[in-house]
C-alpha cells in the first residue's frame, strides 16, 4: 500500500483511551485513521481544545493534543491560528500530504495549509438547523461557511448530507465524494440472533429533541396497548432542550409518558460500550427517530449485530435501509405507523430474524471498513494529484 502517503485529521474528540470514548465523528474518524495505519498510510491526528498539551506515536499513527491559545481577547481567532501554525510545522517535518478538517463549527476557518483541505460533511450547525427548521446564529454560520470556502474538496457520508451541505453553503466547482462511514465489522457481532428479551425496544443515543426522542412516549404508548409486558429501555446522556430551554430532555419525556407506560421504561444514562453491545444483542427490535443525522453510526452497528430496526426515514436514513427488507423506515411524527411497524416485529419472530440478517448483509455490503478505507485512499490520492503536490 502507500507508504508514501501521510494523511492529517483535526478533531475536537478522538476515542483513544488518553481522552475516554466518544461517539459519532470521533468514531467514524478513530475506525478509518485505524483502518488506514494498517494499510502502511502514515496518519496525524490533532485533537484540539484539550486541556493538556502531550504527543502519543504509535504504529504508523501520532496523535498530537492541542489546547486552546491562552489570549482572551478574540480568543477563536488565536486558537485557530495557534492550531494552524503548529499543524503547519508538522505538515512540513513529516511531509504530511493532505489534511481533513470535520464542518462542526468551522473549525478552519481563519487556517490555511500548504496542503490540500478536505472537509467531511459530519454535520454542520447549519444543517442540522436547516433540518430542525430552527434559525442558525449568524456567527456560527460565518465561521462554517468560511471554512467551507478554503477546502479544496469534501466528503460525505451519505449523498443526502453532501446535497443539502452543497445546496446551504453554495458549494460550487469543488468535488463532493460520498464515502459512507465504515465499522470493523468483527467488533459488531450476533452469534445467536434469535436470543434476545422478547418485547425489549432498545433506543441507544443521547436524550436530545433532534434525535427524536420525544416522540417516544406517544409511540410507546400505542405499542404497550398491543403488547402490555413490552419495555423500553433507553441509553445515552441527558442533554438540555433548545426549544424549551430546560436542563433535561429525560425530564420532559417523563412528563409525557403515561403514568402505567413509564413503569416499562428504563433510562440506563451512558454505560460503557461494551455493556452497550449487550443490550443491542438483548434487544428484541432497535428504534431511532431521528430527525437530523447524517448518517447514524449506532444504526449501522445494531443493524451489524442483527436487529431489525424501525429508523426514521428523512433523508440519509433511506441510504442505510432498505424499508420492510433491512428495516423499516417511517417519519418519526408518523407514530400511528412508527407503532405499528415495531408490533409488526413483535408479532412476528421470524420476520426479526429475516430482517435482522438482510440487516447484516446490508451493513457488509455498504459499510464495512475493509472496502471503504480503500475509497478514502483513492479520494485523498486523486486530490492531491488535481493539487500537483507530491504523494
Amino acid at each position: 500500500m502507500d507508504v508514501n502517503l501521510h494523511v492529517a485529521y483535526i478533531v475536537s474528540h478522538y476515542p483513544h483511551k488518553a481522552f475516554g470514548h466518544d461517539g459519532g465523528l470521533g468514531t467514524s474518524v478513530y475506525n478509518l485513521v485505524e483502518k488506514l495505519s494498517k494499510c502502511n498510510v502514515r496518519v496525524s491526528v490533532f485533537v484540539y481544545g484539550q486541556k493538556d498539551e502531550f504527543i502519543i506515536e504509535e504504529e504508523n499513527v501520532t496523535i498530537y493534543s492541542l489546547i486552546d491559545s491562552d489570549v482572551n481577547f478574540l480568543k477563536f481567532y488565536f486558537s485557530r491560528k495557534k492550531i494552524e501554525q503548529f499543524i503547519n510545522k508538522i505538515i512540513a517535518e513529516k511531509n504530511i500530504n493532505i489534511i481533513e478538517a470535520p464542518d462542526w463549527t468551522g473549525i478552519t476557518a481563519f487556517m490555511s495549509f500548504k496542503v490540500p483541505l478536505v472537509i467531511r460533511f459530519h454535520g454542520s450547525d447549519a444543517y442540522f438547523c436547516h433540518l430542525e427548521k430552527r434559525k442558525q446564529k449568524a456567527k456560527n454560520f460565518w465561521f462554517e461557511k468560511r471554512a467551507i470556502n478554503g477546502a479544496q474538496a469534501f466528503i460525505a457520508p451519505t449523498s443526502f448530507a453532501g446535497e443539502l451541505s452543497k445546496e446551504l453553503f453554495g458549494i460550487k466547482n469543488k468535488v463532493i465524494k460520498t464515502i459512507h462511514h465504515g465499522i470493523e465489522l468483527r467488533n459488531f457481532t450476533n452469534e445467536f440472533p434469535l436470543t434476545y428479551e422478547k418485547g425489549l425496544i432498545l433506543y441507544v443515543g443521547t436524550l436530545i429533541r433532534k434525535k427524536g426522542v420525544l416522540e417516544l412516549p406517544e409511540i410507546f404508548n400505542k405499542v404497550h396497548k398491543f403488547s402490555p409486558e413490552a419495555k423500553l429501555v433507553l441509553i445515552g446522556g441527558d442533554s438540555s432542550d433548545i426549544k424549551t430551554g430546560t436542563n433535561s430532555t429525560w425530564q420532559l419525556m417523563q412528563d409525557q409518558f403515561k403514568d402505567d407506560d413509564l413503569k416499562y421504561v428504563d433510562y440506563l444514562g451512558k454505560i460503557p460500550y461494551n455493556e452497550v453491545q449487550n443490550y443491542i444483542r438483548k434487544a428484541n427490535i432497535c428504534v431511532f427517530p431521528t430527525f437530523a443525522e447524517t448518517l447514524g453510526m449506532v444504526t449501522i452497528e445494531a443493524m451489524a449485530m442483527k436487529k431489525p430496526v424501525v429508523s426514521s426515514n428523512i433523508g440519509w436514513a433511506n441510504e442505510l435501509i432498505i424499508d420492510e427488507e433491512s428495516g423499516f423506515l417511517v417519519h418519526p411524527e408518523d407514530h400511528q405507523l412508527y407503532s405499528d411497524r415495531i408490533i409488526k416485529l413483535l408479532k412476528n419472530d421470524l420476520l426479526c430474524l429475516q430482517m435482522g440478517d438482510n440487516a447484516r448483509a446490508r451493513v457488509e455490503d455498504k459499510f464495512d471498513i475493509d472496502k471503504v478505507v480503500f475509497e478514502n485512499i483513492e479520494f485523498y490520492k486523486t486530490i492531491i494529484n488535481k493539487n500537483g503536490l507530491k504523494k
